[in-house]
């Protein structure tokens, strides 16, 4: 991993995110993609990896970087997985906004899932006392 950068992610590219989601079966995007880039285009912060110039991975935040930063979406090409890079974005997102309040993502319940958020310092809504509701659409 000594050849992976993390840099911003500035402008929505279709050609080099969708071969990313659709890598990692995000197929609510790559069958939408439309909505991938609005929500690119309105995210608080987006940052990218990259070994060789490639995108291996990427880690994408909505909010407003004081009360809440949400971490909507943190994907990594299953080549690099498990490798420590999903772990590298997300410490370099949260980096970024060391004084927010609140800190929130959504994530399937797996062992697995729970284990690497655990591991990064998350703790279940269930911890605090409250609860998470969601519509999907």
């Amino acid at each position: 991993m000594n050849e992976m950068v993390i840099e911003p992610l500035e402008a929505y590219d279709a050609l080099e995110l969708l071969p990313l989601y659709a890598a990692v079966g995000w197929t609510n995007y790559t069958a939408r993609p439309e909505m991938l880039e609005r929500a690119f285009s309105g995210s608080l912060c987006a940052l990218a990896a990259r070994a060789g110039g490639r995108l291996a991975g990427v880690v994408r935040a909505v909010g407003d970087g004081a009360s809440v930063l949400y971490v909507q979406d943190l994907l990594v090409l299953p080549e690099y997985q498990r490798r420590g890079l999903g772990g590298l974005l997300l410490r370099e997102l949260l980096a970024r906004y060391p004084d927010v309040y609140q800190t929130v993502l959504l994530t399937d319940d797996t062992p697995e899932h729970a284990a690497f958020y655990g591991g990064a310092g998350f703790k279940s809504a269930e911890k605090y006392g409250c609860g998470a509701y969601v519509i999907f659409k």
